[in-house]
């Protein structure tokens, strides 16, 4: 046992030794997650997680019922945006309530097609007006108004200049979002046409480009660089917008469709992100000609909130794809609707007459309005129109004599007879502004309403159900200003309108209407 001093010294050396060893290890490791999670191709299982509470909307005051008398005129742009339908559908359909923040009445109305007639003349839209009664307030009345644009056969369109800007992001890792992504733009693909280039950039933690302009007759090549694409990484939404832009105007055709498609759930985590943010960076962009494409994935963390900012505000439009059919509607069967635009900054504003009407109020459109004085500063930012596209608003009308809870009170001094006008048989007049796609200068065209209602019964198929969706939007806002919310009552006036629903989409409407208890 003379060793036995010799035995334990060693193995207190080999226990310290292995003591240090291990914290080395430990301070090495600790160094490296935040790297790991930016480089790593398959995102963590916890980023993955949906979590119902982290989807972002818009908060929308809904419109108020005002005096032509004290506000003569109502001015807004159009919006041909459908994505609040759709998200809506993917609320129902997963037996969720809808949140009411989420529900956006005339992207409910323009997701559905109507048989307007097709513009005469050099004119790119008609424009259809149609006067009847209202279901949800008795006494009242609506007028519809609807815009048909030209529709322009996909030979005669113009070449396009297309960047796609792909969110590869970890939370696009759900089956729902980047593999749908990929399959929605093979659709897309199939569409192109040999004049047409098409770029793909993506972004993660950093922007790249993974496809240079491509020519849209080597469409096995595009859609392979859309099947290598895997999710990963944090969000630069700010710098992926910034090189698309980028590359668009570096590919730009003159007089052509020149437009970048932004497919995300508009997480943004990284750089420029917040909303305010986007909407001062798409502002800078919108000069440069190239119109926008937002198409949003997913749930969970979905903020609709970004993705309609970027639209509004960039010479755009947005759709929600919430499954491969929509992806076939909105890419597929309407793409002339949603990549081409015959007519940009488009802005409506009527006056209406106070002989008869003693209070209006827009349905909808909230996000939308503009400052009477806007209607004519082209400078001022407004809805594109693309071919074939329908656009319907509605607005609810209080006739004088109708005694009413939502009326404004009169004003004193304010107080106009209006039996002394000259217009006694004028309900309305309604003047459209727009511009030219490649066009600086607005042309202004004017229309006058004859004070001529029909009997609901009697209205036109496309009025009795754009009246029910827009009534169903708002039981699922929760509206104040209606005083009938009946289910049954919306599913009838639907079930009227049926006509000219070849897809099926007004049937589904329907089934909604009766999931919504």
């Amino acid at each position: 046992m003379k060793n036995k001093p010799f035995y334990l010294m060693a193995f207190l050396v080999f226990v310290l030794c292995s003591c240090k060893k291990s914290d080395s290890a430990t301070e090495q490791y600790s160094t490296e997650p935040a790297d790991i999670a930016v480089t790593t191709t398959d995102a963590p299982a916890e980023e993955n997680i949906s979590d119902p509470n982290t989807e972002s909307y818009n908060g929308l005051q809904e419109n108020p019922f005002e005096s032509p008398k004290k506000a003569p005129l109502s001015t807004f742009s159009i919006d041909v945006d459908n994505a609040s339908y759709t998200n809506i559908r993917r609320f129902i359909n997963e037996g969720q309530k809808v949140p009411k923040d989420a529900v956006r009445i005339e992207e409910m109305m323009n997701f559905f097609k109507y048989k307007y007639p097709q513009p005469e003349g050099q004119n790119p839209f008609s424009i259809n007006t149609e006067v009847s009664d209202c279901p949800w307030n008795k006494n009242h009345q609506l007028l519809k108004i609807g815009l048909q644009g030209k529709n322009i056969p996909m030979t005669n369109l113009p070449a396009s200049n297309l960047v796609f800007l792909i969110d590869v992001s970890g939370s696009m890792n759900d089956a729902n979002k980047l593999p749908l992504l990929k399959e929605s733009m093979k659709i897309l693909v199939k569409e192109l046409r040999s004049k047409d280039k098409v770029s793909i950039v993506v972004y993660a933690g950093s922007a790249g480009v993974v496809l240079s302009p491509t020519s849209g007759d080597n469409k096995d090549e595009i859609m392979n660089a859309f099947d290598e694409l895997s999710a990963g990484g944090s969000t630069a939404g700010g710098e992926g917008i910034e090189l698309a832009y980028k590359l668009a105007q570096e590919n730009f055709i003159k007089e052509g469709n020149n437009r970048v498609v932004i497919a995300t759930d508009g997480d943004f985590n990284v750089g420029a992100s917040s909303d305010a943010d986007m909407e001062k960076l798409i502002e800078e962009k919108r000069k440069s000609g190239v119109f926008l494409t937002v198409l949003g994935f997913g749930m969970g963390n979905y903020k609709d909130s970004k993705m309609e900012v970027l639209a509004d505000k960039g010479n755009g439009n947005y759709a929600y794809i919430d499954n491969i059919q929509e992806a076939s509607r909105f890419l597929g069967k309407e793409f002339k609707g949603s990549m081409f635009a015959i007519a940009k900054d488009v802005k409506i504003q009527i006056e209406f007459n106070p002989k008869h009407v003693q209070a209006y109020r827009l349905i909808g459109y909230e996000n939308r309005r503009l400052k009477d004085e806007d209607f004519k500063n082209d400078a001022v930012d407004a809805g594109e129109l693309g071919s074939g596209h329908t656009v319907t608003a509605l607005y609810e009308i209080i006739p004088t004599g109708v005694e009413s809870d939502y009326v404004p009170s009169d004003l004193k001094y304010t107080k106009v007879k209006a039996e002394d006008s000259n217009y006694s048989d004028e309900l309305a007049t309604i003047k459209f502004r727009y511009k030219k796609p490649d066009g600086d200068k607005s042309i202004e065209l004017v229309n006058t309403i004859a004070n001529r209602k029909v009997a609901l019964a009697s209205s036109s198929s496309d009025f009795k159900f754009t009246t029910a969706v827009a009534w169903f939007g708002l039981k699922l806002k929760e509206s104040k200003l209606i005083s009938n919310s009946s289910s049954a009552d919306i599913r009838s006036l639907a079930k009227e309108g049926l006509a000219y629903d070849e897809e099926g989409y007004r049937a589904e409407f329907v089934r909604l209407v009766d999931a919504v208890k």
